[in-house]
């Protein structure tokens, strides 16, 4: 990406400066070049600032399976809700459920030192991670052995 972006930073400001039949032979030859499509290589040329792609992306956050737990019992209280619906009620469903006696968020010995890590966690989970903590639906799965056997257990 390095090579791409420096071809980019040469050419953006050349083509900024041209005319329009000269924005045309600049366009043309950048994406021969660098092989982007012309209409991505039109919208990277108009650009002010070339971004670093090269960087590494920020880790992915990873939940322990106490905050993964609770979050199961959370979404099947609120009837299998998704995600982006799911996200604004865990405040006020994690006290409710605490106070019912359905959820205890002490888990093992390091979330004993610091009871609310899990509930801070829950809290602070971002609605794409509610969804990909989930389990699957049935409804795609209709005949499928999996929904066989969850049905099975649902009713025993």
């Amino acid at each position: 990406m390095g090579t791409r972006d420096e071809l980019l930073e040469a050419v953006a400001a050349r083509y900024r400066a041209a005319t329009r039949t000269e924005k045309g032979r600049i366009l043309t030859e950048f994406a021969e070049i660098s092989g982007y499509h012309r209409k991505h290589a039109e919208r990277l040329l108009r650009c002010d600032r070339v971004t670093d792609r090269s960087q590494p992306r920020p880790a992915r956050r990873v939940y322990d399976q106490a905050v993964r737990e609770a979050l199961v019992v959370l979404w099947e209280a609120s009837d299998r809700i998704c995600g982006k619906r799911l996200k604004p009620l865990i405040p006020l469903l994690v006290p409710a459920m605490e106070r019912h006696g359905h959820l205890a968020l002490v888990f093992g010995a390091s979330a004993a030192a610091h009871p609310q890590m899990t509930s801070d966690a829950l809290r602070n989970m971002e609605a794409s991670r509610v969804r990909g903590h989930q389990e699957p639906s049935d409804h795609g799965a209709r005949g499928s052995k999996h929904s066989q056997e969850h049905l099975a257990e649902a009713t025993t």
